[in-house]
């Protein structure tokens, strides 16, 4: 008989939240079908890429992309949902900036907005989007189709729902070939194919049905269709959403290689942290249509500010903590129909005061680039939170204990 000694704590305190990504060399996942895949060096392929061509209307020096006071709302049965109320954020070339939040918060609304592909009983009612210093909110149907794809592309959530079931996957990739580039059929499925290799699938199988291919693979021919066009934006709509473990690691590590390789700003909506964490430069935190806070990952994780980012951290698993539960943001996200007045997380936030359930809060940007809209943070604020005696504090209305 062998005797071990008891096995150790597995967690260690002084660890709960969550880590940014790492700067450290990592081992490529195994391709989920044989190809060549992107193996380019990113310093070699920024050496490599030529300048990106602007759009005819760009505004010399603009940012890429900048969204102001964006408000999108949705009419139903003779009301109004405002599921994008008055978002802001701004997109340099070669970013990538995550959007997370709870389901229904406004996160998939803002993507399909930035590209004018809204539900019929929806619009865009205010602000401006402005790619290259172009405000694509005011375009037209006929004059989107301009940008749509060849500036800015969306790989949406569900690619078995999103691609045609009864087209080829090579000829769905050549389509906007095709038609946004004026390319000839065979020089666009010839493309198509090129694209499949690229993102680490055989241009052979381009001749499959979606349900032909795994969902990992149908999920790369999404990535391919986005790319089809040379876009400068990508958007990724929940892109690993329902996809198990090692495939979405693997579209993750493509999607980042890609970046580098092609000089891809990316925004990717997800309502998973740790994708955030690993993937993107800075995260824009959404609660019920509006900003809650937004700053570098690095910053916004290790120290949140909002009581909102602090409670969707702490709310996050974790095998290090020193811990058995869960902490849980009490009540429930408000009705859009009819949002409270002041700020829309006060009836659920522990340090809620008076103001709160009054005022909405202004945003306010601190030296580390970090920019929260709550009055714990008033103008002038250098990032440290005001203190709110118990007393003051108004409660979760109707939380549970």
């Amino acid at each position: 008989m062998v005797v071990l000694p008891a096995a150790g704590r597995l967690h260690r305190p002084g660890r709960l939240r969550l880590h940014p990504r790492r700067r450290r060399p990592r081992r490529p996942p195994q391709p989920e079908a044989p190809g060549p895949g992107v193996t380019i060096t990113a310093s070699r392929a920024a050496a490599e890429r030529p300048p990106r061509k602007l759009p005819r209307l760009a505004v010399e020096g603009a940012p890429l992309l900048e969204v102001v006071d964006l408000k999108t709302h949705f009419k139903l049965a003779g009301e109004v949902v405002r599921a994008v109320d008055g978002v802001s954020f701004r997109l340099d070339a070669g970013e990538a900036l995550g959007i997370a939040g709870e389901s229904g918060c406004g996160k998939t609304t803002t993507a399909l907005s930035l590209v004018k592909l809204l539900p019929a009983n929806a619009s865009i009612v205010g602000g401006s989007i402005r790619l290259h210093g172009i405000d694509l909110a005011t375009k037209s149907d006929t004059a989107i189709r301009r940008y749509r794809w060849r500036e800015i592309s969306i790989v949406f959530q569900g690619a078995m729902n999103a691609l045609n079931p009864v087209a080829r996957v090579r000829d769905q990739i050549a389509e906007p070939i095709v038609e946004r580039l004026g390319v000839d059929g065979r020089a666009a499925r010839r493309r198509a194919g090129e694209l499949l290799e690229l993102v680490g699938i055989p241009k052979a199988r381009g001749s499959a049905y979606p349900h032909e291919l795994s969902g990992g693979m149908r999920q790369r021919a999404m990535i391919a269709m986005a790319l089809a066009c040379d876009p400068a934006i990508v958007i990724g709509d929940e892109p690993t959403t329902a996809l198990d473990v090692m495939v979405q690691a693997q579209i993750l590590e493509l999607l980042e290689r890609l970046r580098e390789r092609l000089g891809l700003s990316l925004i990717l909506i997800t309502h998973d942290l740790s994708v955030i964490a690993e993937t993107c430069d800075r995260v824009l935190i959404m609660y019920a249509g509006r900003v809650a806070e937004e700053g570098p990952v690095n910053e916004v994780f290790i120290r949140p500010r909002h009581p909102y980012t602090q409670k969707l951290l702490a709310a996050f698993p974790n095998i290090q903590a020193d811990r058995r539960t869960l902490d849980v943001i009490p009540g429930s996200p408000p009705d859009l129909r009819t949002p409270p007045p002041g700020c829309r997380f006060a009836p659920r936030c522990p340090m809620a005061m008076a103001v709160c359930t009054e005022i909405v809060p202004p945003e306010v940007t601190f030296g580390d680039r970090v920019r929260v809209a709550c009055h714990l943070y008033p103008e002038g604020s250098t990032g440290e939170p005001i203190p709110v005696p118990a007393a003051a504090t108004v409660g979760p209305a109707g939380a549970e204990a």
